[in-house]
C-alpha cells in the first residue's frame, strides 16, 4: 500500500498561509543549506518549471509520483501562465469550480476525494503520494495521510490559512526524524499512527 505524504510548509503557529493563503513571507529561508536539503531529499516536490535552473532537470523521481492539490494550490500556477507545474508527476486537483483541466497531465476530483486517494494508495508503484495542499484539501484527507513531513518556518502570523481545513478530531502521530537548519527553520517528520 503506497503511502500518502502531506509535505507542507507553515509558519510556528500552524498556518499555510496568510488569510487570504498568501506564504511569500517564508520564502525569505530558502538559502543554498536549505534549499539544497530540498533538492536532495525532495526533489519530487521541486516545480518543473524550477528544475532545470536547479539541476534537477533529469533527476528521476525519488518520493513521489503524484501530487495532490486543491484549486488555490493550482490557481498559483495558473496564474503564472503555468497548466502543468509538477509535469515530472501525475497531478491532481481538488475542484468543484473548475471543470475542464487545461493540461492533459493535470486529472480534475470534483467527486469523492477520498475514495480517489484510496484508489490511488492501492495502486503498485514503490513510490508515494505528495498532498501539496491546500488547508481544505488536507481537511478532507486527514484520515488518510500516513504521514507528515512539516516545514517549520521562523515565523508567526497569529492567523491566517491553517495546515488542516477541517472540524475537531484528534489524530495521532509519532515524530520520526527533526532536522533543523542555521536559518531557523526545523524540519519534523511524522507517521502516522494507526
Amino acid at each position: 500500500m503506497r503511502k500518502l505524504t502531506y509535505y507542507v510548509a507553515c509558519t510556528l503557529d500552524g498556518f499555510i498561509g496568510d488569510p487570504h493563503g498568501d506564504a511569500s513571507s517564508m520564502f525569505q529561508f530558502v538559502d543554498e543549506e536549505y534549499a539544497a536539503f530540498m533538492n536532495t531529499e525532495y526533489p519530487d516536490t521541486i516545480p518543473a518549471p524550477f528544475r532545470e535552473s536547479v539541476g534537477l532537470a533529469d533527476v528521476p523521481n525519488k518520493r513521489f509520483d503524484t501530487v495532490i492539490q486543491g484549486l488555490g494550490s493550482y490557481r498559483l500556477a495558473l496564474d503564472a501562465g503555468i497548466t502543468s507545474p509538477y509535469a515530472h508527476l501525475r497531478e491532481i486537483v481538488a475542484t468543484r469550480s473548475l471543470t475542464e483541466s487545461p493540461d492533459p497531465n493535470v486529472e480534475l476530483v470534483a467527486g469523492d476525494l477520498v475514495a480517489r486517494v484510496r484508489e490511488l494508495k492501492a495502486e503498485d508503484s514503490s513510490l508515494g503520494i505528495w498532498l501539496c495542499g491546500g488547508a481544505q484539501v488536507a481537511g478532507q484527507l486527514v484520515d488518510e495521510i500516513d504521514e507528515l513531513v512539516i516545514k517549520a518556518y521562523p515565523q508567526v502570523y497569529g492567523s491566517g490559512m491553517p495546515m488542516f481545513g477541517a472540524g475537531f478530531g484528534i489524530h495521532d502521530f509519532a515524530l520520526e526524524d527533526v532536522r533543523s537548519f542555521s536559518n531557523g527553520v526545523v524540519v519534523r517528520t511524522y507517521t502516522r499512527k494507526r
